[in-house]
């Protein structure tokens, strides 16, 4: 989805989604982009939204691969807004991209690498920064491995408890039948970062206070930040509080 009819000053944000998710979760923020002038384009990853023609067979560098396609096709610097699972995502395709193209990585409530971190050992440090007393159950707990092991699903009985506690009835009919497999290779594999390049590349960190599917307060601060904001939502502030989100987006520069 693009907006070409936007302010010679706007910026312009590139939304990606998450694991399970596709570039219809974006669908109420990105007016609310446009409306302030700016340019707002969310894609679909390989294997999600519309493109669900193949899953089991895709690797990370075929996710970098359709964000460096989708920012080389714009004029000028791109943001580049990662949700959970595409901080990892975000995160290579700016090494490749550099400074001059991407003006700055945003980890909406989202993995934030290391070089040489996957997303699963991300998710295991995560998990040994919370005390038993803070530990609750949540997404890892109800994930479903396909019997060859190359996919996952969210428990269905548990998604909406997992992502959309706060979200209205009718965005949670919306969201659900729409969740789809995710591909394991990517979340298995380590990034390849420098501090030439990603290093320097300024970011920033939306924390969702409220999540229920894990507590992400360490990635928050696990590599250096220009400035972490929070908001008092579930993991998908796109869908219950996307005003107060794209305010936030339209304050980084």
């Amino acid at each position: 989805m693009t907006n070409e009819a936007f302010s010679p000053s706007g910026k312009t944000y590139l939304l990606i989604h998450g694991a399970w998710h596709g570039a219809w979760c974006w669908d109420k923020v990105i007016p609310l982009v446009q409306a302030r002038g700016h340019k707002a384009i969310a894609i679909d990853l390989p294997g999600h939204g519309r493109d669900l023609g193949r899953t089991s067979d895709i690797g990370l560098d075929d996710y970098v691969n359709e964000v460096v396609k989708a920012v080389e096709d714009q004029n000028g610097p791109v943001i580049l807004v990662g949700h959970s699972m595409s901080g990892i995502v975000i995160s290579q395709a700016a090494e490749k991209l550099g400074g001059k193209k991407i003006a700055a990585l945003v980890y909406l409530d989202a993995f934030l690498p290391r070089d040489g971190e996957s997303l699963f050992a991300l998710v295991e440090a995560t998990l040994k920064s919370l005390t038993p007393r803070s530990r609750k159950p949540g997404l890892v707990e109800n994930l479903i491995i396909s019997e060859d092991h190359k996919t996952n699903f969210v428990n269905p009985g548990m998604a909406a408890e997992i992502f959309y506690h706060d979200c209205s009835e009718e965005d949670r009919e919306f969201a659900l039948p729409r969740i789809s497999k995710e591909p394991i290779a990517p979340l298995a594999t380590p990034v390849r970062l420098t501090d030439d390049v990603y290093g320097k590349i300024p970011k920033y960190y939306i924390l969702c206070t409220e999540g229920r599917d894990m507590d992400k307060t360490f990635l928050s601060t696990h590599v250096p930040c220009k400035k972490v904001y929070t908001l008092a939502s579930s993991h998908s502030p796109f869908f219950s509080m996307p005003e107060k989100l794209v305010e936030i987006l339209n304050a980084i520069q």
